[in-house]
């Protein structure tokens, strides 16, 4: 699956949108860890990365950021702000956020548990996996 926004289904529950997350709805994978990305001070980029199995989305529950995704052939921009959509990140992709605007606060939702060696730090290293 490539790299796409994808619509949340706004459910009238009293605890909030994000119903959908527990009961699996929209994801094709199984949630293995939920994280938080806030507090990025203006102008300032969210560090690089890619994973070479895990697979994301991401939802901007506050505020608003832009995700910049590469495949290895070209970037790709992406605006998310506080509304019922995410974004789908495929595993082998470099994302980075930036513009986080005041307050900005997103949820990642990843398919695995933090492994140290699915992290590609690098983006000269993502090239060369990729282009195995």
């Amino acid at each position: 699956m490539e790299a796409c926004i994808i619509d949340i289904p706004k459910i009238p529950d009293e605890r909030g949108n994000l119903s959908f997350i527990e009961q699996g709805q929209c994801l094709d994978f199984d949630i293995q860890r939920v994280y938080w990305i806030y507090d990025v001070p203006g102008g300032e980029k969210r560090g690089g990365h890619a994973f070479c199995r895990q697979k994301e989305i991401i939802v901007a529950l506050s505020g608003s950021i832009d995700v910049v995704l590469n495949d290895g052939t070209g970037e790709r921009h992406f605006h998310l702000n506080r509304s019922f959509n995410g974004l789908f990140v495929p595993e082998m992709y470099w994302r980075s956020m930036e513009n986080f605007s005041t307050n900005a606060v997103c949820m990642v939702i990843a398919s695995t548990v933090y492994d140290e060696t699915d992290y590609i730090y690098d983006f000269e290293t993502f090239l060369k996996i990729k282009r195995q």
